[in-house]
């Protein structure tokens, strides 16, 4: 035994006098050269969340001056990626505009622990209907009709499960008038076209991957609007809420002919106050300078500028985000109390 423990510490020496070795070789750039590793935490990777990681991954990855090495991890969502960013275990990480505003205000999931006064904003993203799918078989044709149906409000540690109960309690239902299930995003099309459920929540940007899959199978498939004077209160009570729009083209499967209406969110771009400015800078600075770039690696994005992407935020931006925003003028586009 300790021959072998012997023999592991002399392994490690030799290894970190390796690495030291490598770094000094460098030691003579203006700017440190030591590999720095940030992991973006995202969500399923049928949703919007996955490739927005790994758009924003490559875009660092690919201008060496950095030296930053960016990788994606798929995640259980908005509430995981907040927790983990603020915990120290991923750098950044894509969450909803109405979970950054609980996590750091102190509400919701975040009520017992007080406000995350470490959470930190970068920028927006795409925006984020509230989606109803529903079977054309299960006589849902509004949110008013899922009372006693068989229906999944989303996964613990994802954004769209207290969207899911925002909406059913503005409609006066709780979990107890429906059926609920608490599957991940990536199953419920599944569980639709298996006839093990009626209808589905997804917080999702569109077109998505998964409402795809959940209307191209042997079931018909709808999407479901959520309007009425309730969400319109919802909307009034709840400000990170607005009005969406889900355009029938993107699923051509479904039985819908018209565009649905709903209500949504939008997808945020997070990170710790502990964060380096350095990182944070260069992150902001790749997606802002490469902005058309950008627009293109997803559908989703189509709707973006750059002035609606420092809109919905709730956190304090990072100071590395500030001092691009200040340099190149975007700072006008972006409210007082988040510098």
């Amino acid at each position: 035994m300790k021959k072998f423990l012997l023999g592991t510490a002399v392994s490690l020496i030799l290894a970190l006098g390796f690495v030291g070795c490598g770094g000094s070789e460098k030691s003579d750039s203006a700017t440190t050269n030591k590999k720095q590793f940030v992991t973006i935490g995202t969500g399923g990777v049928t949703g919007v969340y996955y490739p927005t990681g790994g758009a924003i991954s490559k875009m660092i990855n690919k201008k060496e001056d950095y030296n930053i090495k960016a990788t994606v991890e798929s995640t259980a969502g908005s509430v995981y990626n907040i927790n983990a960013v603020l915990a120290g275990d991923l750098d950044f990480g894509v969450a909803q505009s109405d979970r950054q505003y609980q996590a750091y205000f102190g509400k919701a999931e975040w009520e017992s622990r007080g406000a995350q006064s470490d959470l930190r904003s970068v920028f927006s993203i795409h925006p984020e209907a509230i989606t109803l799918v529903a079977s054309s078989e299960a006589g849902i044709n509004s949110a008013k009709d899922l009372k006693g149906k068989k229906v999944n409000i989303g996964n613990v540690g994802s954004g769209q499960l207290q969207n899911s109960l925002d909406v059913l309690g503005t409609l006066g239902f709780s979990e107890d008038d429906i059926k609920a299930e608490n599957v991940k995003a990536v199953e419920a099309p599944g569980l639709l076209q298996d006839e093990r459920i009626d209808a589905f929540f997804y917080t999702v940007g569109h077109p998505s991957g998964a409402i795809k899959e959940a209307t191209s199978g042997r079931v018909k498939v709808k999407i479901v609007p959520i309007v009425g004077s309730e969400i319109e209160e919802l909307i009034k009570e709840k400000p990170y809420y607005a009005k969406a729009k889900i355009e029938a083209k993107n699923y051509p499967n479904a039985v819908n002919e018209e565009d649905i209406d709903s209500v949504g969110v939008k997808a945020t771009f997070v990170t710790s106050a502990e964060e380096s400015e350095e990182i944070v800078y260069a992150i902001t600075k790749e997606v802002f300078e490469n902005f058309e770039e950008f627009k293109k690696l997803h559908p989703a994005y189509s709707v973006l500028t750059k002035e609606s992407m420092l809109q919905g935020l709730s956190a304090p931006l990072h100071k590395g985000a500030i001092k691009y925003y200040k340099e190149v003028g975007l700072d006008k586009f972006i409210n007082s109390d988040l510098m």
